[in-house]
């Protein structure tokens, strides 16, 4: 516990708020450019296919945001 600086924390707490932020933002941004409402489509219509497209391109972007946040 000697290398344990709260700097470290702090900045671990910014750069995790941040990156939710931003997908969050880009989340709602391509819900916005779709023709349709995703999560109408995914929980009320159940379409299994669509789910697994918004949860992949969701994992995509947590990278690309994770490493442009954290880099």
């Amino acid at each position: 516990m000697n290398d344990f600086h709260i700097g470290y924390l702090l900045n671990a707490v910014v750069y995790s708020i941040l990156g939710i932020l931003i997908f969050i933002g880009t989340f709602a941004l391509v819900d916005k450019l779709t023709p349709y409402a995703l999560w109408k489509e995914i929980v009320e219509d159940k379409n299994v296919a669509l789910a697994i497209m918004v949860g992949a391109m969701s994992i995509g972007m947590c990278v690309i945001i994770a490493a442009a946040v954290h880099g």
